[in-house]
């Protein structure tokens, strides 16, 4: 031996004097352990690359319309949990989050089949009781009155002379989805630490 000293196994740590200087473990049976272990760790990261690549290759081969739905749930669930401590919009009263499925939506003031430019508009959006969002479309007498006490009368009227329209193209979906994740986060944070 010329000089390698002691070294410890890699596997079984026992201290060991190695043959070869680049010696790692004491014998055949550690030397198979880490074989084992050093294939493992490369086809787990394989695996992880390759589920990147995969990811990845989803995300651009997305359609328009799936980036609107990624979008609009974003959005909503944003709205649901910025107004979950404020009442119904239309009836005024208190949003029940604790109910099974959730007992409040984010309803939109003008509709999205309506005017499908405001359909991320922060000030048409609210959140309201499902009874008063998904069965009660005579509402919007009271959606008007309540938006009006929230945003005031001249930011309504803004809201309903808006007619401009804008077509939205996947990145700004993909934008707009972004945005309002991490808004949504920002909310839950706040709530959290509050």
């Amino acid at each position: 031996m010329d000089g390698c000293g002691v070294k410890r196994c890699k596997v079984c740590r026992r201290p060991f004097e190695p043959r070869l200087p680049l010696q790692a473990v004491c014998g055949i049976d550690c030397a198979k352990s880490l074989a084992v272990s050093v294939r493992g760790k490369a086809e787990k990261q394989a695996t992880i690359k390759q589920r990147r690549a995969d990811r990845e290759r989803k995300e651009r081969l997305k359609t328009r319309s799936q980036w609107e739905k990624e979008a609009q749930t974003a959005f909503n669930a944003f709205i649901r949990a910025r107004d979950a401590d404020k009442p119904c919009i239309c009836c005024g009263l208190p949003l029940a989050a604790g109910d099974v499925g959730g007992a409040y939506d984010c309803g939109h003031y003008r509709s999205v089949g309506s005017a499908p430019h405001l359909r991320y508009d922060e000030r048409n959006a609210h959140a309201q009781r499902k009874q008063c969002n998904r069965w009660g479309a005579g509402r919007a007498v009271d959606y008007r009155l309540g938006l009006i006490q929230r945003i005031g009368l001249e930011r309504v009227e803004s809201l309903e002379a808006d007619q401009e329209p804008r077509k939205y193209t996947a990145d700004e979906l993909r934008a707009i989805r972004d945005l309002y994740r991490e808004k949504l986060r920002e909310v839950v944070k706040g709530c959290t630490n509050a």
